[in-house]
């Protein structure tokens, strides 16, 4: 016990050391921003790919290059080789053991469980009610209805759980029609991001950025809801409004919900729905320990398999390339700390507020709180307008918020060929940015 012990201590004397050696700091670094620029490179890399025959290596090359939730877990291999190199395979594993990977095995998880069959029936479900008593033609409410309530059930079952089924209806019933056009696309991902990334914080415990540091600064549902969550909630509805308005004409006629395919499965009973909400319900309680919520998980691949005539395929391939996206930017995000945390606390509000929204476009806005929580001496002020800025900044690219990989994976396949564009990505997310930045600055609490 005593040799663990010292075990213990000389690894954490070693990563320490790593993380504060200058050269293991501008070699991460180096790293991420070239993990950054190459997010908004993949679209040319599947470009080259296309130019070689199927299934040479040449064209699985690029076309994994051009895999966006491959990017951060590629590089981070490289950063894990360097630290190989100059500290040797003890080092460089104690300073992968020295990493939190809850939050991807999370994601990973919630996302297998919130793509499933029943529980999108269900969301569908509330959504269609609620589109009801919208006094609008169908197909306008039901995607104002999705657009506001998907967002905001992700205060409950979690941002990742809201992204992945909101994805999935809007892919079922508007992405794959032939005609919505590619702008009208665009313009509901960049809507989808932001909703979501804000919609989450009507509670201390779904929002990665706000779950990141609602812990130490005692942060519980009825300060979130008070300083946050009311405000989200009207930029929720103002965004929803003004892209549907825009392309109304779009969504303009009757609508009803896709008809099932005949090879589809069983419609789920409402004892198979209620066991996969409580699933849900329990992964989303031990969200901050891996070892219950990955042991739910294989009880509930056992359900699934056993009601597997009620189900869809589990996701399980797009939910690990999304846990893969985010563990390495857990890694690389790691140490990042010497730049960002200085930069944080040498700002007063406005600044700190417009550039949280900035830095949370190029790096997780849950790291970026994180980091902000370490800053000693921080106002309650500057809390504020430091997890404000980063929700409302979580919508601008795909590594802004840690739920956007899973519906960039699920709709990337709607935009043809090329893909979805990061540049178009961040384009459609300004405006519910804007609306999003004028609700949290302007609303006085309550």
């Amino acid at each position: 016990m005593a040799m663990t012990a010292e075990a213990a201590h000389k690894a954490a004397e070693l990563v320490t050391s790593l993380k504060a050696d200058p050269t293991v700091q501008i070699i991460g670094t180096t790293l991420f921003a070239i993990a950054v620029i190459h997010t908004f490179m993949v679209k040319k890399f599947e470009e080259i790919g296309h130019k070689y025959p199927d299934g040479s290596p040449k064209a699985e090359l690029f076309h994994f290059l051009g895999e966006v939730e491959a990017v951060f877990g590629m590089w981070a291999g490289v950063l894990i080789l360097f630290l190989t190199v100059i500290a040797g395979g003890t080092g460089a594993v104690a300073f992968l053991e020295s990493m939190n990977f809850t939050e991807p095995a999370f994601v990973f998880v919630i996302m297998c469980m919130a793509g499933t069959r029943p529980v999108i029936k269900f969301a569908e479900q509330i959504i269609v009610a609620v589109s009801k008593m919208i006094p609008l033609n169908g197909k306008f409410s039901f995607y104002l209805s999705a657009l506001v309530i998907g967002p905001l059930l992700g205060s409950f079952i979690t941002e990742p759980a809201a992204m992945t089924v909101t994805a999935l209806i809007l892919q079922k019933n508007y992405y794959s029609k032939p005609d919505m056009s590619l702008k009208f696309k665009y313009a509901t991902l960049g809507l989808l991001f932001v909703n979501i990334s804000i919609g989450g914080t009507l509670t201390h415990f779904a929002a990665p950025p706000v779950l990141m540091v609602a812990g130490t600064w005692g942060w519980g549902m009825a300060h979130m809801i008070g300083h946050f969550g009311y405000k989200a909630a009207i930029a929720v509805v103002i965004n929803a409004i003004l892209i549907a308005w825009a392309f109304r004409k779009e969504l303009a006629g009757d609508f009803s919900l896709r008809p099932e395919d005949r090879k589809e499965k069983m419609h789920p009973t409402w004892w198979i729905t209620s066991i996969h909400l409580i699933f849900l319900a329990l992964v989303v309680t031990s969200a901050h320990h891996m070892v219950i919520f990955l042991g739910a998980f294989l009880f509930f691949l056992g359900f699934t398999t056993v009601t597997k005539e009620y189900q869809d395929t589990i996701k399980l391939k797009e939910s690990l390339l999304v846990g893969f996206f985010l563990g390495g930017l857990v890694v690389l995000g790691s140490l990042q700390a010497w730049w960002l945390q200085p930069l944080l606390a040498g700002m007063d509000n406005i600044p700190l507020y417009l550039g949280s929204t900035a830095l949370t476009g190029i790096t997780d806005n849950a790291a970026l709180t994180y980091l902000g929580s370490l800053v000693e001496g921080i106002t309650d002020e500057q809390k504020y307008f430091l997890v404000a800025g980063a929700v409302t900044g979580g919508g601008l690219t795909v590594i802004a918020n840690a739920p956007n990989p899973a519906g960039f994976g699920i709709l990337k396949e709607n935009f043809g060929k090329e893909g979805i564009s990061p540049l178009g990505l961040l384009k459609a997310a300004l405006l519910p940015t804007f609306v999003a930045l004028i609700c949290f600055y302007f609303l006085v609490s309550l």
